[in-house]
């Protein structure tokens, strides 16, 4: 060879922080792009085995309380406040906030957010972003949102029993009590694999 430049020397000195710049955002790339990858596989072992059963069987509770709240649990006819019309959950907070807002706020506290916390809190657990610790307040929030069904059964045979009117059960009242009781059955099989 000939009179050329060598081909082995090192780059220009003003390259050499471009170059290092690149490659540093390289190693961020790669970076990110693993803990990416890692949360992933973290959010999938999350939810194996029986918990991603439970947590289905949860969001299918959690998508039935709304349907719950606006069905229709009882007819009554001839009793204040209701006048034959189908009580639903809303319907009956309505009915009760114009004459006794209390006890309005107590039926949508066991009825509505009694419930829904419990539900939120199982899909908690399921995902692992609760511990075993929070299961005495689920406990708690089990007993609460049960809670109302004994209420509206009371005041079904309260009624039936007082001989004014007439109080039917209608789907909604079954429907309402079988989201409890599938919800009492998550959060017992939950306690056993927490």
């Amino acid at each position: 060879g000939g009179g050329g430049t060598a081909r082995n020397e090192a780059p220009p000195p003003e390259t050499v922080p471009q170059t290092a710049a690149r490659d540093a955002r390289v190693r961020e790339q790669e970076r990110i792009a693993r803990v990416r990858a890692s949360r992933m596989a973290r959010a999938r072992a999350r939810l194996t085995g029986p918990r991603a059963g439970l947590a289905a069987a949860n969001l299918a509770v959690l998508i039935g309380w709304p349907i719950a709240w606006s069905a229709p649990l009882a007819t009554a006819g001839l009793i204040p406040y209701f006048g034959g019309d189908a009580i639903t959950i809303f319907s009956g907070v309505e009915a009760l906030w114009e004459n006794d807002p209390a006890l309005a706020g107590l039926v949508a506290l066991f009825a509505i957010a009694m419930p829904v916390a419990k539900t939120v809190m199982l899909a908690l657990l399921h995902a692992r972003l609760l511990t075993h610790r929070a299961l005495p307040a689920l406990d708690i929030l089990g007993k609460l949102a049960m809670a109302d069904v004994f209420l509206l059964a009371l005041f079904i045979v309260l009624t039936k029993g007082v001989g004014v009117g007439y109080v039917t059960s209608a789907w909604g009242l079954w429907l309402f009590t079988g989201l409890v009781l599938a919800q009492m059955a998550i959060g017992y099989l939950t306690r056993r694999i927490a």
